[in-house]
């Protein structure tokens, strides 16, 4: 049976920083400031598993830093050792584990850079990796490569020629500002950038990808939402994986969002030990239709070197996705998608709902698992120049092809 705080947006407890004042714990910059970087501050406030500790001494070095906000710090379960929310962002020695499949770049984002954090991929939008910091890191990150400061690559951002190239390609309509996260930026350079963004006639919509909300929701003031409403139309995709992290403060933090006209969808990571169960996943995106965020993407975790242990076979997501597909409102379930390895782009998977076409005869299969005949052509006219209706009809006794 589910456990009701799934369901419920819960207020994060304080834990060890319980004597810290509300006007403290409320303060984006000090919840920054005080987030547990190394393994004696971490240890300090959770009992480490031998793997977990040679992740914050070996991968957190050598690949991805590691830091925790204190607000989401105290959304692990210490007691737990297989917690949803620890196994996302708290190092393990596994991260070091290279599979020969795996990449450094597997969405292939080097090679489409066009100027300096600006991947120009797509005929008609553009990705800015706008900084290479995060309030927290997950440990399944794309960009581990560039971002935290650790890792063997550097990110390069050239404001001024990456704008050039924008004024000089009309066929851009559409900036998403990543990275890293571009929420972590003060009010005033975010504001600076996004009018700087706007005065550029042919840009239609300017997304920003932020996993901020989540990790610090106290980021979401009133006077950054004041800020970001100046530069409609502007989307907000966030990123959570499991219902725990969605909170009584995360709740309130994309409520000052929507409040400020502000579309939100949701990209998920398909997670093993996270997220690879169907009822959590239906109650992540029915939580997060109640949190007004539309579940957007499913991805498929793309081919970081040192994720093998988080990863979740295709096969399973797909039947993840059909027993998710008619069992929920349907703009809660998100498209599955896979990132193509090398720059291949976004790549749906969905179940096999046809099931065979004979000629003009398509064989159906609904969510329930029961089989429709739809005939596939235009009918003949009635004597008033309308046409017939096709015939839909049900078929349970037809054999799966």
């Amino acid at each position: 049976m589910t456990p009701p705080d799934l369901r419920a947006f819960l207020p994060t407890p304080r834990k060890s920083w319980a004597d810290v004042s509300d006007a403290d714990w409320n303060d984006w910059n000090w919840q920054l400031r005080n987030r547990p970087t190394t393994l004696r501050q971490i240890e300090a406030r959770l009992q480490l598993s031998p793997t977990e500790r040679l992740g914050i001494t070996e991968a957190a070095v050598r690949k991805l830093a590691v830091a925790m906000p204190p607000y989401f710090f105290n959304l692990i379960d210490g007691a737990d050792p297989a917690c949803p929310i620890r196994r996302q962002v708290v190092p393990r020695q596994e991260e070091m584990d290279y599979a020969a499949h795996e990449m450094a770049d597997p969405c292939g984002e080097d090679k489409d850079m066009v100027a300096p954090g600006l991947v120009h991929r797509y005929p008609d939008r553009v990705l800015f990796l706008v900084t290479d910091r995060c309030a927290a890191y997950c440990r399944y990150c794309t960009r581990s490569r560039i971002v935290s400061g650790v890792g063997e690559q550097e990110l390069e951002v050239d404001f001024e020629e990456a704008l050039a190239y924008l004024r000089g390609h009309p066929e851009v309509r559409d900036v998403l500002l990543s990275g890293g996260d571009p929420l972590l930026f003060s009010d005033a350079k975010l504001e600076a950038l996004l009018r700087r963004l706007r005065e550029i006639p042919h840009i239609e919509i300017v997304r920003l990808g932020s996993r901020v909300p989540i990790f610090l929701p106290q980021r979401i003031t009133p006077a950054l939402c004041a800020m970001l409403r100046q530069f409609h139309p502007l989307w907000i995709n966030v990123h959570v994986n499991h219902p725990r992290e969605l909170t009584a403060e995360v709740r309130d933090a994309l409520g000052r969002l929507a409040d400020a006209g502000i579309p939100m969808g949701n990209q998920s990571v398909l997670l093993k030990g996270v997220n690879d169960d169907a009822e959590t996943l239906r109650i992540l995106f029915q939580k997060l239709i109640r949190a007004r965020v539309r579940p957007y993407y499913l991805y498929q975790c793309d081919l970081i070197q040192g994720t093998s242990h988080l990863r979740v076979p295709v096969a399973r997501g797909i039947e993840l996705m059909r027993e998710l597909r008619g069992h929920t409102t349907g703009f809660a379930v998100p498209q599955y998608v896979v990132d193509g390895p090398g720059g291949g782009g976004k790549i749906p998977l969905n179940p096999d709902y046809v099931i065979a076409r004979d000629g003009e005869r398509l064989l159906l299969r609904n969510y329930e698992g029961e089989l429709y005949e739809y005939i596939d052509k235009a009918e003949p006219s009635d004597r008033n120049g309308k046409p017939k209706p096709a015939p839909l009809h049900r078929h349970e006794e037809l054999p799966v092809g």
